[in-house]
Order: structure tokens, then sequence, then C-alpha cells
């Protein structure tokens, strides 16, 4: 299924997705642990970041200026008209191009709509753009392959390249992993947390041949 598609189905549950996340504590608990491991709270980008709300409240407490990334239009237009002081653009992860770094970016059950083909370059992306010793949250699937599912009536496709694929790109791109957890058994929904090593150079040793 194209990011276009994805993002299509979003605009129509927008209103509903807002009313049920907005306020509730869902990933709060692993984005306070993520945010711990901040140096520097300046610079936030929430990839997927949906209609905003509980995340961008809890990053803005901690004094990050939040850029918000996400395919639906209408998310972003809640998003801006909820947190007016932060900015918000309707932009795909894989095709996101800014001279800014940050100090954390966050990608809160977004990627596992990606084409599979698309994550090891939306990974890479949001490395890329971790200044030094900054902070990378994001989730994905236990799981290799992908698949279609619905949500309200509407079909929404998920990808995973799987565990060990995601930490050797993170390797390789100079992270060091500081927490992965399997956080909602039974299901196959894992946290991750990694932290860019300030010299941003990987060992040369570390060559993998990924999916």
């Amino acid at each position: 299924m194209l990011p276009i598609i994805t993002g299509s189905n979003y605009n129509k549950l927008a209103r509903w997705w807002h009313s049920r996340h907005n306020h509730s504590e869902y990933g709060i608990p692993m984005l306070e642990k993520a945010i711990s491991f901040c140096q520097d709270k300046m610079t936030a980008l929430d990839a997927g970041c949906g209609a905003g709300g509980r995340f961008i409240r809890v990053m803005e407490k901690h004094g990050f200026k939040v850029t918000g990334i996400d395919i639906s239009d209408e998310m972003i237009r809640i998003a801006s008209e909820n947190h007016p002081e932060h900015y918000f653009f309707v932009q795909d992860i894989c095709e996101f191009e800014t001279d800014m770094t940050f100090d954390l970016i966050t990608a809160w059950d977004s990627i596992f709509h990606l084409p599979f083909s698309a994550h090891r370059i939306a990974l890479q992306k949001m490395c890329g753009l971790l200044a030094p010793g900054g902070v990378l949250l994001y989730t994905l699937g236990d799981d290799i392959g992908e698949h279609t599912d619905t949500m309200e009536g509407l079909p929404f496709y998920y990808s995973s390249i799987g565990i060990n694929a995601n930490l050797q790109i993170l390797m390789s791109n100079g992270l060091t992993v500081r927490h992965l957890e399997l956080d909602q058994l039974p299901e196959k929904h894992v946290s991750i947390i990694a932290v860019k090593d300030k010299a941003m150079s990987p060992p040369p040793f570390l060559e993998f041949n990924l999916p």
C-alpha cells in the first residue's frame, strides 16, 4: 500500500484518532525514559506525529521546540491548531529534508506503515538527523514481512524488517541501543531507545548485508 493511501485513510480517522489518543498515557512512560537519556533538550522531531497531543505536551514540558511531520494533512491540520507554538508539515520521513539536527527524534507507531523496502531509508534518515548525543525513540514489529489489517473498517498496511536488522542499522549509523523492550506482550510490539555516539563514526568492522 502506498503511503499516500495510508495518509488518505488517516485523514478519514483523524478526529476519531485524536479523541482516542489525545489524553491517553499510551507510550508516555517510554517517552519519559527516552528523554531521561537526552543531554540537550532543545529540538525534537516527531515523525508520524498524527494530530499531536500527548507526546507534544510531554516534549514541550521538558523544554523542546517540536517539529512534527505526518503523511495525513488532516492530522497535521489538527496538530497545528492545537500546538501553534510548534512546527508541523505534511511530509514522508523518507523524503523529509532539513538543515536542522535534533536532540530527540520519536517515531511512535508510525514507521511500521512504511513499505517494506523503505525501512532502511527511514531509519538511516532519522539517524542522520540526530545531533551528536541525540536520542531516538521508535517502535517496530517483532517480525519480518508485511501484511494488511483494518482499523475502523479501513485497510492499513504494516511491515517490519525485524529486530536484528534494526539493531544492525542503528549500530552501523553510530548509535548505541540503551533500551529495547517488547512492551505489549503477547503482541509483537517493540520499543527501542538509542543514543547517537558523540564521535558519530561507527567502528569500521560494522558491515552488514540487510534485506
